[in-house]
């Protein structure tokens, strides 16, 4: 079982990160999109706040993406919700058992997850999706505080390249060592980490990635399997 102060510093944390304004371009962007909203969005309200991580606080998955879409996570309030990347995560994370259901529209759907976290290296949405190295920087305290808080860690997926380097960074940050030879990103890619972590590596479900076949359902898949392997919740009679 997770301390019983995770929970409650974990949402202690998601209001801190809520709050947040330490990045003037991205405080600008986001409330710009929420005001001008995009066509097929017009009639809805939009969150344009930064995202919060969510799941569950006895975790032992950690998913780690990039940032929020823009009129995706930032219309909906919670991450890969409203997108067709998240479509495509919670889709692989109902058929693994991480997820009570395979669709996430809003942030009050019911959707509800299991074992599982849900963070990402940047709170805000960026322009041309690409936050700036300075960023990344301002944003990370917050993801090195979930690493800390997650006690029960047994699994990280991190979701493309970004997400891999960026987890790599809060990892050491909050005071874990790496093996000696660096994990390297490559879709499948697994590493153990010192202290009975093991990090997988995947391509992101970008809309990109997904609609050229880059990365397949049957692809992400077998990230989610491994996943459950690695926690025992993939062995007979767990």
């Amino acid at each position: 079982m997770s301390p019983p102060s995770a929970g409650s510093d974990l949402l202690k944390l998601q209001a801190t990160v809520i709050d947040c304004r330490r990045c003037p371009r991205l405080v600008a962007y986001r409330q710009r999109v929420a005001q001008e909203k995009v066509r097929r969005h017009r009639e809805e309200a939009y969150w344009g706040k930064p995202l919060p991580g969510f799941g569950d606080p006895a975790a032992t998955v950690l998913i780690v993406g990039l940032a929020p879409a823009a009129h995706g996570g930032n219309r909906t309030g919670r991450m890969f919700t409203g997108d067709r990347s998240g479509d495509f995560l919670f889709r692989a994370l109902h058929a693994a058992g991480f997820a009570n259901q395979a669709e996430s529209s809003h942030r009050d759907d019911g959707l509800r997850l299991k074992d599982c976290y849900i963070t990402a290296a940047v709170r805000c949405a960026p322009p041309a999706n690409r936050p700036t190295l300075a960023e990344f920087r301002a944003c990370r305290p917050y993801l090195v505080e979930e690493i800390r808080l997650l006690c029960r860690l047994r699994v990280v997926i991190a979701l493309g390249r970004v997400g891999f380097d960026a987890f790599l960074k809060a990892w050491v940050e909050a005071g874990r060592t790496l093996p000696s030879k660096r994990p390297r990103f490559a879709h499948a890619a697994e590493a153990q980490l010192p202290g009975g972590v093991t990090l997988l590596a995947s391509y992101h479900p970008s809309q990109r990635n997904t609609q050229t076949g880059l990365l397949t359902s049957a692809m992400f898949a077998r990230v989610f399997e491994r996943a459950k392997r690695h926690t025992g919740r993939g062995v007979a009679g767990r």
